[in-house]
């Protein structure tokens, strides 16, 4: 059994697309179209198992940009949350920003509203958490909340690109293929 070094987040807040489902450069617009990439919900139901809180931060502007409506993204949300249950695993709380880019919002990333957001709900400071995205504006996010961050490869932009401008701010950023990766390495063999 490997003995783990290092203390286990209290939390690990999870962006969406890219991370736990297939994305799309034309967004995920309806629960069909919302699928699980292989192995991250059984990594969710691993990391509930390990009695890590799991969260959801997630830019979702087709909200705002009227390419999808309320009815259609609570269908698409209840989708996910049913697929995560039925895997074993939990999701503690989810927060999402439905603007645009141009809304100047302060929720979202790369700002770290909704990051603060989460670790408020969860009552918990940033260096007890970490933050799995695939974006650099996840990462520019988790940075500017003082947050360790990890990135997955499993998004539709160029991952090297990414993994690139991501180093620039946060240098020892470890990058996994997929979220059942960067868990596995989380939870080594617990």
């Amino acid at each position: 059994m490997q003995i783990q070094t290092t203390p286990l987040p209290k939390a690990v807040l999870l962006d969406r697309d890219g991370v736990i489902n297939v994305d799309s450069p034309d967004y995920i617009l309806t629960p069909e179209q919302w699928n699980p990439i292989p192995g991250s919900l059984e990594a969710i139901s691993r990391l509930t198992e390990a009695g890590i809180a799991v969260t959801i931060v997630s830019n979702q502007s087709a909200l705002g940009r009227g390419m999808l409506d309320s009815l259609t993204f609570e269908a698409i949300h209840s989708k996910l949350m049913l697929s995560i249950e039925e895997a074993g695993g939990f999701i503690t709380h989810a927060s999402y920003c439905p603007h645009k880019p141009d809304d100047c919002c302060n929720c979202r990333k790369p700002k770290p509203g909704m990051l603060f957001e989460t670790l408020d709900a969860l009552s918990l400071p940033a260096n007890q958490a970490l933050f799995i995205g695939d974006s650099i504006r996840d990462v520019e996010a988790a940075h500017a909340a003082n947050m360790p961050v990890e990135l997955v490869q499993s998004g539709y932009g160029d991952a090297e690109m990414i993994l690139e401008k991501s180093r620039l701010l946060v240098p020892s950023i470890k990058a996994y293929t997929d979220l059942a990766a960067a868990v596995d390495d989380l939870l080594g063999s617990i």
